[in-house]
């Protein structure tokens, strides 16, 4: 055997070796993208979860507050109830579209699916919410201005409260969302 012989052998050797070591570079790489995009989409559904149970707990607390508490109508109290029986399950609807465990483990075209349908919906959900909740704003000011000016303006600190941390909310939700997307973007273009 002679000198470039020897110096080829070795060098399918290095190629080898370094063929290796760059797979379970990769192997790793797409552990750690699956482990990341689990957390995130773990932190969305805790989120999701905490609104809907917050919202069951709603319904009999906003109808016991408004109509027995505070006087205001039945009819409003009712439409409270049902306002928030429709954000409950809308919030419930988008939740299981990105609950499945195995989300982040099968194919990851689907799972790109998955989430941005559950992104857009959650974008889509504000045409409704927020006219919707202007609407329950202008109820509640009504009935409450005409009962005790007290809870008219409690109810504007509320609702400006409640606008911020729904935007910043909203906000937080979408850019995890977006952050699950590029992951799965970056895996699937290294692929």
């Amino acid at each position: 055997m002679n000198n470039n012989d020897f110096e080829l052998e070795n060098m399918r050797q290095q190629m080898t070796t370094l063929k290796n070591k760059l797979e379970k570079q990769e192997i790793v790489n797409d552990n750690f993208m699956r482990r990341s995009m689990k957390k995130e989409v773990s932190n969305i559904t805790r989120y999701y979860v905490i609104l809907i149970i917050m919202g069951i707990f709603m319904i009999p607390y906003s109808y016991f507050v408004f109509v027995k508490l505070c006087h205001l109508s039945l009819a409003f109290g009712i439409g409270s109830c049902i306002f928030i029986i429709v954000c409950t399950v809308a919030t419930y609807y988008n939740k299981r579209k990105i609950s499945d465990p195995n989300l982040t483990s099968n194919s990851l075209v689907e799972a790109r699916k998955k989430v941005a349908s559950a992104k857009k919906f959650d974008v889509d959900w504000l045409k409704f919410g927020i006219p919707a909740l202007i609407l329950w704003l202008g109820w509640f000011t009504l009935e409450a201005f005409q009962h005790n000016f007290f809870l008219f303006l409690g109810g504007c600190v509320g609702a400006i409260c409640g606008a911020i941390g729904g935007f910043m909310a909203h906000r937080k939700t979408q850019r995890q969302y977006q952050g699950i997307i590029d992951q799965i973007e970056d895996l699937t273009a290294e692929k």
